[in-house]
């Protein structure tokens, strides 16, 4: 049987993982009948429509006005539906807007095991991509995820592109472009803010077989002065919002606090933001448009101290959330049904323990192969401090599939060869 060609596998690849993510989003917009699904959608839907409307960036909550509650990433991408659609579009061209994302997203995966091992381990990789679950849902529901996988993927592709260029022109320009996308991953999802300057020290220190450590601190400084250019609107209306240096949003207190508090179990449980709320405003005598920073101040405040005094406590949180994250199956109750858990089960375990053998063997490699494996160490240390859920873990998995790709790639070849 003749071969069918590289360009026409992934082509394949790739409608099918849009068929895959529009079938989904049917069945789920269905399933909840327009609603979000979600309460992290309203906010971007709310942000998004202001937008659309010229009306200020801000989204009222418990009586106070948010200006810095969402970075705009999400929010501005949101923002053409409500000119398509009028006041009230349906949720429907959200979640198709999410499914061409996430179809992105599997495209920048296979550009990112291509470079890595070689065209059939970029297109295995696509093809878990398209058909994982955890990657289906990020592309059919109205939150941050849809937009930043593309986005994270792309960074670390081009990275591993300005590791591998022969020229300083093409170095140069990999660099700038992986900046930007990384400021466009902190502005759809703020927890990706330390991620790059962690990954540079990391690429600084180990090198790598195809890169050297002076070519990485060369990546590291452009990327992050990148990054830091495109980030520096939103830093200069945040300082002009609020008066004070905010590099993502003020709503890292709560966030903080949701992990961390009294009542904390390792899942995410806002019931706390209301009264608390209710509680600082009773006793604010500062001026009205700097209380969203002191909110946040205190939440911050009041997490530390009760951290500070329950040293054991946050201990045993911190490892519930790794087990939270990394859980073979969902851990909310309403997401726990046998065949689920099994569905989970079976297309998650198998990624996961292929990823690390890929891992432990590419490791003498150095960069950049450590870095398809960054995120999923990265996302796992900050969500031992913040709360942890499988959702989380879904970009982490990402690099593990092009690891997992390239290692069943590279035996299927010997195999063949050997015959």
């Amino acid at each position: 049987m003749k071969k069918l060609p590289d360009w026409l596998l992934l082509t394949s690849i790739l409608l099918l993982a849009l068929a895959a993510r529009m079938g989904a989003a049917v069945v789920w917009e269905n399933r909840i009948e327009g609603q979000f699904g979600f309460p992290d959608s309203e906010s971007y839907w709310a942000l998004g429509r202001s937008i659309a409307q010229g009306q200020p960036y801000e989204f009222e909550l418990f009586e106070v006005k948010h200006k810095v509650f969402r970075t705009p990433g999400y929010p501005i991408l949101l923002a053409p539906i409500f000119l398509i659609g009028g006041e009230n579009p349906p949720t429907m061209l959200a979640r198709t807007q999410a499914a061409l994302l996430g179809t992105l997203t599997v495209l920048a995966v296979w550009w990112l095991g291509q470079m890595l091992f070689d065209n059939r381990a970029g297109l295995l990789a696509a093809a878990f991509a398209a058909l994982y679950p955890g990657a289906i849902s990020a592309g059919i529901l109205i939150l941050s995820e849809a937009p930043f996988c593309p986005l994270m993927v792309a960074q670390l592709a081009l990275w591993v592109a300005a590791s591998k260029a022969e020229t300083g022109r093409k170095i140069a320009s990999y660099t700038i472009l992986g900046g930007l996308a990384a400021a466009g991953a902190t502005l759809v999802r703020p927890s990706w803010l330390l991620f790059t300057p962690m990954a540079a020290g990391v690429a600084v220190l180990v090198g790598g077989r195809e890169t050297t450590r002076k070519r990485q601190l060369y990546i590291a400084a452009g990327m992050l002065a990148t990054m830091a250019v495109g980030m520096c609107p939103w830093w200069i209306r945040n300082a002009r919002a609020t008066g004070h240096f905010v590099p993502t949003t003020l709503q890292v207190g709560a966030s903080l606090y949701d992990g961390l508090n009294p009542q904390a179990n390792g899942g995410s449980d806002m019931e706390f933001v209301e009264p608390i709320t209710a509680e600082e405003l009773a006793a604010y005598h500062g001026s009205r448009e700097g209380f969203e920073h002191h909110l946040s101040g205190r939440f911050r405040e009041r997490s530390l101290a009760w951290a500070a005094d329950n040293k054991s406590r946050v201990a045993e949180l911190a490892w519930v959330k790794v087990l939270r994250m990394w859980n073979i199956w969902p851990n909310e109750a309403s997401f726990s049904s046998w065949p689920l858990r099994l569905g989970v089960f079976f297309t998650y375990v198998p990624i996961l323990i292929f990823g690390i053998i890929a891992a432990l063997r590419t490791a003498r490699l150095g960069w950049p192969y450590l870095l398809c494996w960054l995120p999923a160490a990265y996302f796992t240390m900050l969500h031992v401090v913040f709360v942890s859920s499988i959702r989380y873990r879904q970009p982490a998995m990402l690099g593990l599939m092009v690891l997992a790709a390239g290692l069943i790639a590279v035996r299927k070849k010997r195999v063949v060869d050997s015959e």
